[in-house]
């Protein structure tokens, strides 16, 4: 093998590397947008788990377009996401307010604001702590679906509580 070869395999062995050991904001390697390291999550049928609350209860409701008002789909969802974290005083959950593509980043930055304090409001009239929940905004700029069509619109108009052991910090 020629010296080209060499660095082109250890440069890309190196970047796998990176890849794999990053930490997220809650320092668990590899877990990717939106929550826990796959090894924090626990298994999906053990209730008081991450995984549990991901995929059982649910981890995001949807906003109709230009709204932060909650729907009766979306307050069912976060009344099954408030006991969960009552039963579970250890964790606690940041909720991430987002928007469609369409608008201006400010005005989706407000509106992706507007959708997680509606969320974290809720959950506090279910019983939360306030001091448990954390709110962040990302608007437009983390879409879960990425296309220009209603189809994708629609998914991208959410709020997802995400679940972190410990204190919200």
């Amino acid at each position: 093998m020629n010296i080209i070869s060499k660095a082109l395999i250890v440069t890309a062995a190196l970047g796998l590397a990176a890849c794999s050991t990053n930490p997220d904001r809650f320092g668990a390697a590899g877990s990717g947008a939106g929550g826990v390291g796959a090894a924090g999550l626990g298994s999906v049928s053990d209730p008081n788990s991450p995984a549990y609350f991901n995929e059982a209860i649910g981890d995001r409701v949807l906003f109709q377009v230009d709204q932060s008002t909650l729907t009766d789909e979306s307050r069912e969802t976060l009344r099954q996401q408030a006991v969960w974290l009552m039963n579970n005083g250890d964790y606690t959950a940041i909720v991430e307010g987002h928007a469609d593509e369409q608008g201006t980043r400010e005005y989706n930055l407000a509106l992706g604001a507007r959708r997680a304090s509606a969320v974290q409001d809720f959950l506090v009239t279910q019983g939360v702590a306030p001091n448990r929940l954390r709110t962040v905004s990302y608007g437009k700029e983390r879409p879960l679906a990425v296309c220009s069509d209603e189809s994708c619109y629609q998914q991208n108009r959410r709020a997802v509580t995400v679940i972190a052991a410990g204190g919200v910090s």
